[in-house]
């Protein structure tokens, strides 16, 4: 029995070291395998690492925002992919009104309209852009024709032209001088900038037709320095005297005291700066630039108020001559009539240049060079015809006492329910 037993416990330890020679080889398998796996997870993790990185740099990429080139080309649209545009200067409303900028109601109000307000702020980062690239660029020796065409294709750009829905809101008003507004060169007009020059920049954007009026003078001599300044302060004046149930006269009074508070010294020769009696600030409709209020820029005007939710061009014009504007020179400017009906018209040319009208402008202001733009030729007794018979109506260039100088400064405010927003703000006026 004895014997027995010790012959199967060598048996038993034979096959505990096989059974541990196998657990070698095999650990030593795992080990490799393990090796490999680790190797290949490492590879793995660089791959996915890498691709990481790759998909972070795209985002850095994606979110890096496009800037405006110089000169501009970048549509204002591309520059804000949001959608939201920037709010202009809000002025809070005053005494009566005080009440509104924390009126919940009052803010309901401005939610349901947020959609005009961020057309027409679009409308007015165009403007602020394309004036300031204009301001780098005027020099005396500059063909009139050159700067507007210039000023108006970069608007084109920026504000993505589509038919009625963006574009130019009226012709480029490049007024020199004694003229005080709507002129803008014809074509073959050869008149050139000099340094002795005061001239009115005068131009509109809109979207949707949510109009943007706003100008501002240049004179290269530092003499005419305190007439610029007079219609800058003017207007910022009517600005902040404008609101909801501000009687338009009121507004006017103010602004004709800032006016005539001003001196200019021309040549040897002093001046004080006047007020331009017949020449006014407007409310601005849809499509429509005159919307049928006047803002004075003198005392004694009319008693009408101002309203929510109205669009306002507050506009000073300050002389040095009479104060007082008739029409003259060759007409530039042209606009149908908003509210007119069906007129029946025998020459076939006037009404295919009633077509070329509706289609292109509309109720918006053109000019000549915007008809031969699309294409128009011989239009001009046509285009007489069509103001013969009240279609079309003609806004001749307004001028005072020749030798005299003119300054114009202006802003598009609109009278929201809870403050005024200066929408065409900049940094620069």
């Amino acid at each position: 029995m004895a014997e027995e037993d010790s012959s199967v416990e060598i048996h038993v330890e034979d096959g505990d070291s096989d059974l541990r020679n196998r657990a070698t080889d095999s650990a030593d398998v795992s080990v490799q395998e393990v090796g490999d796996r680790i190797d290949d997870l490492t590879l793995d993790d660089n791959l996915d690492a890498a691709k990481k990185k790759k998909k972070k740099n795209r985002k850095k990429k994606k979110e890096e925002l496009p800037k405006q080139t110089d000169p501009p080309s970048v549509p204002v649209n591309e520059l804000f992919p949001s959608g939201e545009f920037p709010e202009g200067e809000i002025q809070q409303y005053k005494d009566d009104n005080l009440w509104r900028s924390t009126s919940e109601e009052k803010r309901d109000l401005e939610r349901l309209e947020k959609p005009i307000y961020n057309s027409v702020r679009q409308a007015a980062e165009v403007h602020r852009q394309v004036r300031a690239y204009i301001r780098k660029i005027l020099k005396p020796g500059i063909l009139m024709t050159d700067l507007c065409e210039t000023l108006e294709n970069t608007v084109r750009k920026l504000i993505s032209e589509n038919g009625l829905q963006a574009g130019i809101a009226f012709p480029t008003g490049c007024s020199l001088n004694w003229v005080a507004a709507h002129w803008t060169p014809n074509s073959g007009d050869n008149t050139v900038l000099q340094y002795d020059d005061v001239m009115k920049l005068d131009f509109g954007t809109h979207i949707d037709g949510y109009i943007v009026d706003c100008a501002f003078t240049v004179a290269f001599n530092p003499m005419f320095n305190p007439l610029l300044e007079a219609s800058r302060e003017a207007t910022n004046t009517g600005i902040k005297e404008a609101g909801i149930d501000v009687r338009l006269s009121d507004v006017g009074a103010a602004i004709q005291e800032v006016m005539e508070s001003y001196e200019v010294e021309i040549n040897g020769k002093v001046f004080q700066v006047k007020s331009i009696r017949n020449l006014n600030g407007h409310s601005i409709g849809r499509y429509q630039i005159h919307a049928g209020k006047s803002v004075p820029i003198v005392k004694g005007g009319e008693q009408t108020k101002m309203e929510e939710g109205e669009f306002y061009a507050i506009e000073t014009f300050g002389s040095t001559g009479k104060g007082y504007v008739r029409e003259d020179l060759e007409c530039s400017h042209y606009m149908k009539n908003f509210d007119v009906g069906h007129i029946p018209l025998r020459l076939p040319k006037a009404k295919q240049l009633l077509a070329t009208i509706n289609k292109n402008f509309s109720t918006l202001a053109f000019c000549r060079r915007y008809l031969d733009r699309v294409g128009e030729t011989k239009y001009l007794m046509a285009l007489k015809n069509l103001c013969d018979v009240g279609i079309v109506q003609p806004y001749p260039p307004l001028c005072d006492a020749k030798g005299s100088y003119v300054s114009q400064f202006e802003h598009t405010i609109l009278l929201r329910p809870t403050c005024k927003e200066v929408i065409s703000r900049g940094d620069d006026y």
